[in-house]
């Protein structure tokens, strides 16, 4: 992209977050919101799509319709930023959404979920929009980790980086900005603590390490089991009372604490905490001493003592959790709060350094 010809002050970025009910998205001048809106998606409404992919002309009618009526030009935007979806590995940057990384969302090919959306609807409103182009940047699947980290145990089986990388580097580049230091600098811990929980090593500016939240691994979550009794989740594979299906939606989707309280909103557990209820109380709390547990366990991985650990993510803001949280790890060193979901805000950062000419996008092959 030709920055030099591009007035920064008249150019409007659209950043977009699907999520499984609703879609996140953002107009950003000069770095700075200028309209956000949630777009909510009824039940019945998404019920005729059997797979995600299919839902990118309808999320897309609706976000021009919601810029349309909050009056955001079109001719304004000319960069589109969606959130990164499951595609093959990649280093950490900004990619085009060219036609192979379109085909491979489109097909799933490294996994069905609706954060493959983002690069999808990008790449959709680009070409209805007079002078855009579609981006994504630091994808759930950028893969920076070391070769201890990949082995799991049995060679049939590879550890997978999957995590928060977007949010998760935004907030460690943030927190180095603080303190006048760069990213690459760093020795960090970050945890995310959103519907899935991620807690990844930032060593000199490359993830090394991540627990995977997409499909078992590290801490419970409001909809993910984490790591299960291996034997036992076997057993129960065969038991003949479940289907793949079915045990796959158990460790991704019903499990966690939506398993155990009912509901997979850490808000409504949190207000039941407050409440006094000494159920929602425990596993909020078990939760928290599993997060705690993988912390630890990534902090001894380090060869030198960790300059800090970064808590992130919509479930930072739960007083409860973060006191529960830090309780037991504040014997490691510096802990820094950085409540809320960040994903628009990073969207847009990655896309203003790019236009600034300090990002270099990368090709996705």
């Amino acid at each position: 992209m030709d920055v030099q010809s591009i007035n920064l002050a008249n150019l409007l970025l659209l950043a977009i977050n699907p999520r499984d009910t609703y879609t996140q998205i953002g107009a950003f001048r000069l770095g700075k919101a200028v309209f956000l809106k949630r777009i909510a998606h009824k039940p019945e409404d998404l019920a005729g799509f059997s797979r995600f992919a299919e839902q990118t002309n309808y999320r897309s009618d609706l976000i021009l319709e919601a810029l349309k009526d909050n009056e955001i030009y079109f001719d304004e935007i000319r960069l589109i930023m969606g959130r990164g979806g499951l595609i093959h590995p990649v280093e950490s940057g900004i990619y085009e959404v060219n036609d192979k990384m379109k085909k491979d969302l489109e097909e799933a090919k490294s996994g069905e979920d609706v954060i493959n959306l983002g690069g999808l609807i990008a790449r959709e409103l680009a070409g209805r929009l007079p002078d855009a182009r579609a981006f994504i940047a630091n994808p759930v699947v950028v893969d920076e980790f070391s070769d201890f980290a990949r082995i799991s145990g049995h060679p049939l089986l590879k550890r997978k980086s999957i995590y928060h990388a977007l949010n998760q580097k935004y907030i460690a580049r943030r927190h180095a900005r603080s303190l006048g230091k760069k990213y690459e600098e760093m020795k960090l811990i970050v945890a995310n603590l959103g519907r899935a929980v991620t807690v990844g090593i930032h060593y000199h500016g490359r993830v090394i390490d991540a627990t995977q939240g997409f499909d078992g691994d590290g801490p419970f979550s409001p909809v993910t089991t984490g790591s299960l009794p291996v034997g036992d989740l076997i057993r129960l594979c065969y038991s003949g009372n479940y289907t793949e299906k079915e045990m796959l939606k158990m460790v991704r989707g019903e499990g966690g604490l939506n398993a155990y309280l009912g509901t997979s909103s850490g808000y409504e557990v949190d207000k039941r905490v407050q409440n006094g209820d000494k159920k929602a109380r425990f596993y909020f709390d078990a939760m928290a001493y599993q997060i705690a547990k993988s912390i630890g366990s990534m902090c001894m991985t380090f060869p030198e003592q960790v300059d800090a650990v970064l808590i992130t993510g919509a479930m930072a803001n739960s007083k409860f959790l973060v006191d529960s949280l830090v309780s037991r790890i504040s014997k490691i060193g510096d802990i820094h709060i950085y409540p809320g979901d960040d994903d628009l805000e990073a969207l847009a950062w990655n896309g203003m350094m790019m236009l600034k000419g300090d990002l270099n996008p990368q090709e996705y092959k």
